[in-house]
C-alpha cells in the first residue's frame, strides 16, 4: 500500500493551504513544483516551492500558516534578534567578570595562573545572573529557529516569497518584510499583497529547481510505493576498446 504523502502530524487545514498553493503556482506559469522542498544551503524546508520552465525561469517559495501563532514563531526580525543576543552576551560577560571579582571561591582552580582559570557559575544563586542567562538563551533560540522569514528574504531563496494563510488572521504589520500574502477565500487563493522581487543569482534558481525535482521524486516514490535499492553505478558509460 502506498505511503501517505502528507507529513505526519500535519492538519487537514495546513494540507489544504499547500494544495491551493500548488494550484496557484501552476496557474501562474510556475509549472515545476513540489511540496516539502528542502531549500538549498539554508537548512529550511519550504511547504511548497515552484519554478517556471525555460531560460527566463522564475522561482517562488510558499510558506503556509493556518494560525497567527504559527507565523509569529518564524517571523521574528533577524537583525533585532542579533542585536539582542549581542547585547545580552556582553551584559552577561560583564556581570560574570564582576561576580568573579567578588566571589573568588567560584574559581575551578584548574590553572596555575588566575587570569587563565575558568569559573563555575552553575550553582550560583544570583537572580540577575539567572535572568540574563535565561534571556540570552531565549533570544539565541529565536535567532537560530525563529527568523526563518527574515533569513529567506535576505538570502534571496527565490524570486518571490509568499505567505499563504487563512483570511483575517494577521495584522498588516505582522506580515514579514518583502513577503507577499495569499489568503484563502473559499476554495481559492487571493493575492492580498505582492512580494518584493528579490532577483536571486541564476545558480540559486538552478539549485532550487534541483531541490524541487528531488522533492517531486520523493513524492512519486511514496505514491508508487517504491522501495529504494542500494546504490549501483548503472549509468557510467562503458569505455570503448
Amino acid at each position: 500500500m502506498p505511503a501517505d504523502p502528507t507529513p505526519r502530524g500535519e492538519s487537514a487545514a495546513h494540507a489544504e493551504l499547500k494544495r491551493l498553493a500548488l494550484a496557484w503556482a501552476q496557474a501562474g506559469g510556475l509549472t515545476i513544483c513540489a511540496p516539502e522542498v528542502r531549500l538549498p544551503k539554508s537548512g529550511y524546508r519550504a511547504d511548497v516551492a515552484a519554478c517556471s520552465p525555460g531560460p527566463a525561469r522564475r522561482t517562488a517559495v510558499f510558506e503556509c500558516k493556518q494560525a497567527r501563532a504559527d507565523l509569529l514563531k518564524d517571523a521574528r526580525d533577524e537583525a533585532e534578534a542579533r542585536q539582542q543576543v549581542a547585547a545580552l552576551a556582553a551584559r552577561l560577560q560583564k556581570l560574570e567578570a564582576l561576580l568573579a571579582e567578588h566571589r573568588p571561591d567560584l574559581r575551578r582552580g584548574e590553572s596555575l595562573f588566575p587570569e587563565f582559570d575558568a569559573w563555575d557559575f552553575s550553582g550560583l544563586e544570583h537572580e540577575t545572573h539567572r535572568r540574563v542567562l535565561a534571556d540570552l538563551a531565549t533570544w539565541q533560540e529565536r535567532l537560530h529557529h525563529g527568523t526563518k522569514f527574515s533569513k529567506l528574504f535576505r538570502w534571496r531563496a527565490a524570486d518571490c516569497l509568499y505567505l499563504v494563510s487563512e483570511d483575517n488572521i494577521f495584522a498588516e504589520a505582522e506580515i514579514p518584510a518583502g513577503w507577499g500574502l495569499l489568503v484563502r477565500r473559499g476554495a481559492e487563493l487571493v493575492l492580498a499583497r505582492r512580494p518584493v522581487l528579490t532577483e536571486p543569482a541564476e545558480d540559486t534558481r538552478l539549485a532550487l529547481l534541483e531541490a524541487i525535482a528531488l522533492a517531486a521524486t520523493r513524492a512519486v516514490n511514496r505514491t508508487a510505493g517504491v522501495t529504494l535499492l542500494p546504490f549501483q553505478d548503472n549509468f557510467t558509460p562503458r569505455t570503448q576498446r
